[in-house]
């Protein structure tokens, strides 16, 4: 899509989170709080305009309706992530997932395609993704 914005090392990680929220084709509102919380309390978000995510969600939305639009997708990320924010934004995707309780196949489909994208160690995501889960266990 070659009238895609570029897009900054934030706008890399709102993409990444919001790619997992509509991995299962149902946006839940939890996962939106959890977005929203997450940008607007993170540090890594701390100079981070949030009126940004609805044209990078836009971004989202057309490039998952393109047939090769996941890749791009990626091209995107890996272009405005430094490395060294990977593992972050493998979090904060673990994160998203888990928000509403049950983590839908689509969505650990996601979250292996993120790994792979990123180059997340297995056993990195391994602790990242416990750490999710016992962020939000309930009781």
């Amino acid at each position: 899509m070659s009238d895609t914005p570029s897009m900054t090392a934030q706008d890399a990680l709102c993409a990444v989170m919001i790619a997992v929220s509509v991995s299962d084709e149902h946006i839940q509102t939890s996962e939106l709080v959890k977005i929203t919380n997450i940008i607007n309390n993170l540090p890594v978000f701390a100079n981070y305009d949030a009126d940004h995510a609805p044209r990078v969600s836009r971004t989202v939305f057309e490039l998952f309706a393109e047939e090769d639009g996941l890749d791009a997708l990626f091209g995107l990320i890996r272009d405005a992530l430094p490395e060294r924010l990977n593992e972050t934004a493998y979090a904060l995707a673990c994160d998203v997932a888990a928000a509403d309780g049950e983590i839908a196949q689509s969505e650990l489909r996601m979250l292996e395609e993120i790994r792979y994208e990123l180059n997340i160690d297995r056993l990195h995501a391994a602790a990242i993704e416990r750490g999710a889960r016992a962020r939000h266990t309930t009781l």
